[in-house]
């Protein structure tokens, strides 16, 4: 999967010339936590987010939101930005996009082609776009893990004692348990009750067992 499949491509920026409190007004309003800063032509030149506002605005012992005031509006978008960007191309994978937020530890990612942002990209779509829908969450159904069921062989023989049972598999996956270090198998099925399953799997030597989801 690309970052183009994933992005919003209908992004709101603003430019230094901002005032802070229409900045912040945009990303309340919009319910965003930051905006991207073009300059004139179209060119990212920062970020500018709630968190970023509230470090530079003067504390009075008041919640900070309630401080916005003339504050706000006597100040621009471009004293309070972070000029640090992270930035990825709509043809890379998601793979490097998440990498690249997690070694730059942020929460989003501005989209650039030709120098012009085409889109954003945050951990939070990564989550609910990607990792949700491989690991099933929210989906109905139960879940076995079988220990060291992961490499190649085994994953094949798991795979066809399920199907001898006629349960579909809906989704399934390998991950290296970091308590025995053997690769589990992980397999998400379209029934409530795994019994059979797992009793199979058992008698084939086995080690299985459901899991919460």
């Amino acid at each position: 999967m690309l970052v183009y499949d994933l992005m919003t491509k209908d992004v709101i920026t603003v430019t230094r010339e901002t005032p802070v409190v229409d900045a912040l007004k945009i990303m309340q309003d919009k319910g965003f936590r930051r905006l991207p800063v073009v300059d004139e032509d179209g060119r990212p030149v920062g970020v500018v987010s709630q968190r970023s506002i509230e470090d530079l605005k003067p504390q009075s012992g008041i919640p900070s939101l309630w401080q916005i005031g003339s504050w706000a509006a006597k100040h621009t978008v471009g004293e309070v930005m972070n000029k640090r960007m992270v930035i990825v191309r709509p043809t890379d994978t998601v793979e490097l996009a998440t990498a690249k937020a997690q070694s730059n530890q942020v929460g989003s990612l501005l989209v650039v082609e030709d120098g012009k942002i085409v889109g954003i990209v945050t951990t939070n779509d990564i989550f609910y776009r990607v990792v949700n829908p491989t690991l099933g969450i929210g989906e109905p159904g139960t879940r076995v893990v079988v220990v060291g069921g992961g490499t190649g062989r085994n994953a094949e023989n798991v795979i066809a004692a399920i199907n001898r049972l006629g349960v579909e598999i809906k989704i399934i996956w390998a991950m290296q348990s970091p308590t025995n270090k053997k690769n589990n198998l992980v397999v998400h099925l379209d029934t409530d009750d795994a019994r059979n399953v797992v009793g199979e799997l058992n008698r084939l030597g086995y080690e299985a067992r459901v899991v919460n989801r």
